[in-house]
């Protein structure tokens, strides 16, 4: 691609933008930031599309900026939320965004490259202002009418709860940002996601009024999948960054178990991969979609820019073992951090002792059937599968011998329905 712009449109990132910017990025070598709010100790997958911008811009010749909200996160961004955000202390807030700092860090170059990437903590210039100056010298340059007419206001004033005047005030700080960056860096650009898009042109209203200059923003859409689910969010919960919250391992089931509607974007927006590459993926993905070949490249190239190779190599291997015959060579911690999320049943040891427990009693018990009928058929079809391994035999019967370090079974009826059982003295 010939520029920024060009390359974010192809990957579908650009949802709106402030007239002559294609233009401008064309041209020139700008700075531009995205802010990050720290409401946690780590970033989530949702953070990734922003994190991945500020790469591709770096790549590009541009300078980029990643603000770590340590001041707009004392308030809370309204934008997207039906009620008021619950207020994080200064200790949270600080020991969050100590959190988040070193995983922006991987994603952009520090040194070593003429335009080498900042993060900076907003609370430098907001926590210094007193309230009288931030009234007299930012405030009265946003008439109330005009922040009514933001979308991120406007939704929470039809809500029951309404809007506080600390989340009202929201728009004002981070124009306040803008400003700030424009001054210190000569930040010209801000991006965001299609939410942020009020606040932004909000930033470049005050630029034009107290600078006499012209700012730029650009945002992408918010990222929804196939199934209409916002993009992150798991019946397991969140998909965090940080590899105590969310392993390496999880991690990279999470990309490999993608939608085949929904990969070829996520390739465009989560990998450096280049257009002929992903074209051919969508190709593959459409004549032998059962292959899952462009899930696993995904998977691949997300989880090593995160985690690294070295992980990468070992979550492959754990899914050629988790979903082989061999699974019992995993051991039971292993599967069971695998599995975490997975229906359990804790039967007694006493039930696998001697002869075992009967294989029919066994669906019954743990639900898989909703009867010893159905569980033998479900088994005399070939429907069953203990540790991966298909049961036939109605008379089978397992004892703790057979089971992962003599403690667990993966019991799964089907490809996909999986339940562990337990065994407990």
């Amino acid at each position: 691609m010939s520029n920024l712009y060009d390359e974010l449109a192809w990957r579908g990132l650009v949802y709106d933008a402030t007239e002559g910017l294609a233009d401008v990025l064309a041209k020139e070598c700008v700075t531009a930031y995205i802010g990050f709010d720290p409401t946690a100790s780590s970033l989530h997958v949702g953070s990734l599309l922003q994190m991945m911008t500020l790469a591709r811009l770096q790549r590009f010749g541009h300078s980029p900026i990643a603000i770590a909200g340590g001041g707009t996160g004392m308030i809370g961004d309204p934008g997207g939320k039906s009620m008021e955000r619950v207020l994080l202390s200064r200790e949270q807030i600080d020991e969050n965004v100590a959190g988040i700092e070193p995983q922006l860090s991987k994603f952009l170059q520090f040194d070593g490259v003429p335009n080498p990437a900042r993060i900076v903590n907003n609370a430098d210039w907001l926590g210094a202002i007193d309230v009288l100056s931030f009234l007299r010298d930012t405030g009265k340059h946003f008439t109330v009418n005009y922040m009514l007419q933001k979308e991120s206001v406007s939704r929470r004033l039809e809500s029951e709860e309404g809007i506080s005047y600390t989340e009202f005030s929201y728009l004002v700080l981070q124009a306040l940002d803008f400003l700030q960056l424009f001054d210190r860096y000569g930040c010209v650009l801000q991006i965001g996601g299609s939410d942020q898009w009020g606040n932004i042109t909000a930033g470049i209203d005050l630029i034009r009024k107290l600078r006499g200059k012209k700012a730029h923003g650009l945002v992408s859409p918010l990222v929804m999948t196939a199934a209409g689910v916002k993009f992150g969010k798991t019946e397991a919960g969140t998909v965090w960054l940080d590899p105590e919250r969310t392993s390496p391992f999880k991690f990279y089931q999470f990309w490999l178990n993608t939608d085949d509607r929904d990969v070829v974007a996520y390739l465009k927006y989560f990998t450096f991969l280049d257009r002929p590459t992903i074209d051919a993926l969508e190709v593959v993905t459409k004549r032998v979609p059962e292959k899952r070949e462009a899930q696993r490249v995904l998977a691949r190239e997300v989880t090593e820019l995160l985690h690294g190779r070295d992980h990468v190599a070992r979550a492959e291997h754990a899914s050629s073992v988790l979903f082989g015959e061999d699974i019992v060579t995993l051991g039971a911690d292993a599967v069971l951090a695998v599995f975490e999320d997975v229906p359990s049943t804790e039967l007694s040891a006493a039930e696998f002792a001697g002869e075992g427990l009967g294989m029919i009693d066994l669906l019954a018990r743990v639900r898989l059937a909703p009867s010893k009928g159905e569980a033998r058929r479900l088994v005399q079809s070939g429907g069953i599968y203990v540790n991966n391994r298909r049961v036939s035999d109605p008379q089978a019967r397992l004892t703790s011998e057979q089971a992962i370090g003599g403690r667990l079974f993966v019991v799964r009826k089907g490809q996909k329905q999986n339940h562990l059982v337990r065994i407990v003295a």
